[in-house]
């Protein structure tokens, strides 16, 4: 396990500790790291979409020691397409998965052609970011080609402070944040964080998605293993976004999103899958992106699961987490039997 303080890792830990499994803190960024795996029968690393050293060798990384036999998380079906709506686009299609149509361009001649011919408003985004960051709502021609210029030209950096300050202030307002983190928003202005730095400006290709309109919130379905967690997440006040809002919605769980997530996850392959959901306008559930990685206190606070069969478990204290760590144990365990 390689131990970050964050995320995942933490609670990984108290798993195994808890359960008397033997498991070793490993560093993924010192260049000995395969090396260090050479007594292991499992890697786990939750490796972030924010950091440009993860950005640089991540999932390549993971792709080379599942290669080489050893049990993985998040392993290749699982993270290949982590932050890249690019790629989710592209697999959600293969896998006919039902999701928001997207549009993705790699010349400014075929996207503003499209432009043109289009509908809107149209939801402009960067393959990359989470928390409804670099998503934008493009009204017309003329915002839809003030982005196409852009993608193709400066491009888009990976933190711009002025929509950072927005973000900070819009908390503060709606409760959600205190006085400390819009002078923190501030001093952003400043310098950028030091993780996001040295991540090059997004360009070269324009993606957008249809706007689905009348949506007040947005659904978040996870599944690890054989159970489904959701809850709801309210619209920002004056904006069509969702992710990342704050206001989070126990109960009144569409079943038919449960399902669907089910059977995207079996698809998939995956061994963590988060997927957003909205109604299109024939009030159809259809997902607008993916996520193996999430903020875990949501889902654990929701109550319950509900498991294939769409009959919901009520539970005090969801471990995640826990459930992660039991399956690729029980994975080690099953490769053994078979060895």
């Amino acid at each position: 396990i390689y131990n970050s303080g964050s995320g995942f890792a933490p609670d990984w830990i108290e798993y195994y500790k808890s359960h008397n499994i033997d498991y070793k803190l490993v560093n993924p960024y010192d260049s000995d790291i395969i090396e260090q795996l050479s007594d292991c029968d499992a890697f786990m690393w939750h490796h972030c979409h924010n950091d440009y050293k993860d950005l640089l060798f991540a999932k390549q990384l993971t792709a080379a020691i599942e290669t080489s036999g050893k049990i993985v998380f998040p392993n290749h079906n699982t993270g290949w397409h982590f932050d890249d709506k690019i790629g989710e686009k592209y697999l959600f299609e293969a896998l006919n998965i039902p999701a928001v149509k997207s549009y993705i361009f790699y010349d400014k001649h075929s996207a503003l052609k499209w432009a043109k011919g289009t509908s809107y408003p149209k939801v402009f985004k960067l393959r990359g970011g989470a928390g409804s960051a670099n998503v934008i709502l493009a009204k017309d021609l003329r915002q839809a080609k003030r982005l196409i210029y852009k993608s193709f030209g400066k491009g888009f950096k990976a933190f711009r402070a002025k929509d950072y300050f927005k973000e900070r202030y819009k908390n503060w307002k709606s409760g959600h944040d205190d006085f400390y983190g819009v002078i923190k928003a501030l001093g952003r202005f400043i310098s950028a964080p030091k993780l996001m730095r040295l991540i090059e400006n997004q360009k070269g290709y324009a993606y957008f998605q249809d706007f689905m309109p009348g949506n007040d919130f947005d659904t978040r379905v996870t599944i690890i293993g054989e159970k489904a967690f959701a809850f709801r997440r309210a619209v920002r006040k004056d904006d069509f976004r969702a992710s990342g809002s704050g206001e989070i919605i126990y109960g009144d769980i569409d079943l038919s999103m449960i399902k669907m997530a089910f059977e995207a996850a079996d698809k998939i392959k995956s061994q963590s899958l988060a997927l957003d959901f909205i109604y299109n306008t024939e009030h159809q559930p259809v997902i607008i992106e993916c996520s193996y990685g999430f903020i875990q206190n949501a889902p654990n606070k929701s109550g319950g699961y509900w498991t294939k069969d769409l009959k919901w478990h009520i539970s005090k204290s969801n471990d995640l987490c826990g459930d992660m760590v039991k399956d690729v144990v029980d994975c080690v365990k099953k490769k053994m039997l078979n060895a």
